[in-house]
């Protein structure tokens, strides 16, 4: 089982690689949408400071959406699909496989990115760096959250707007204590980890139930 998970995160690492993947263009809307809201919002730096760690974590959200309709869309078109589906191995596994490199070309560099985009929102290196640390444990959540969206509509082309519109709603508790978790290091009445353990249980639970309803969806639509 190992060594079959291994050889389909490595298959999806390396395809990310060749086409140019969802990681890149996920940085470059990430980073669009947080240039672009200071100029909305005006040269107030201590406004801009206030709500940063809102504006990195809305924008993760949406940067999130980009290349996930294709989680499973491309492997249902070439056929790997089917052959992924009448495999001995678990569907489940590969459901985990597949969001696990998706998470690594896309939710691992946005946190990785947040201390420097962080600049262009006066953010505090204490709060870039509960921003980064935020990020690194809720992106999981929303990777997860969207595979089920994705599998839902892995046999629809275009499916783009239907997967945001499913899986949008089910991403703002993530959103919520992530957010929450970044103002609670800056001095909030609440322990950063309070919210911080909640964020890691949202993750851990769209882990299990995200694979699971993954899974089970690509299987009716089969």
């Amino acid at each position: 089982m190992m060594r079959a998970f291994t050889a389909l995160l490595a298959r999806d690492l390396k395809l990310a690689a060749r086409v140019g993947g969802s990681g890149a263009l996920s940085l470059v809307f990430f980073l669009m949408i947080v240039v672009l809201v200071p100029f909305a919002l005006g040269p107030d730096l201590n406004l801009l400071s206030r709500i940063g760690p809102a504006i990195l974590w809305l924008a993760a959200v949406l940067a999130t959406l980009i290349g996930l309709d294709r989680l499973f869309q491309s492997d249902e078109e070439d056929g790997s699909l089917d052959l992924m589906t009448g495999a001995a191995v678990p569907l489940e596994l590969v459901v985990l496989a597949k969001v696990a490199a998706y998470w690594l070309t896309t939710g691992l560099p946005l946190a990785l990115s947040a201390p420097l985009f962080g600049l262009l929102v006066a953010l505090t290196p204490t709060a870039m760096g509960a921003t980064a640390l935020t990020l690194l444990v809720g992106t999981p959540a929303l990777a997860f959250i969207g595979a089920v969206g994705a599998a839902l509509t892995a046999t629809i082309r275009r499916g783009g707007l239907i997967l945001a519109i499913v899986v949008l709603p089910l991403m703002i508790p993530t959103l919520i204590f992530g957010v929450s978790a970044t103002e609670a290091a800056l001095g909030g009445t609440v322990p950063f980890t309070t919210p911080l353990a909640v964020l890691a249980a949202l993750s851990l639970i769209a882990g299990v139930i995200g694979t699971l309803a993954a899974a089970a969806s690509l299987r009716w639509s089969e």
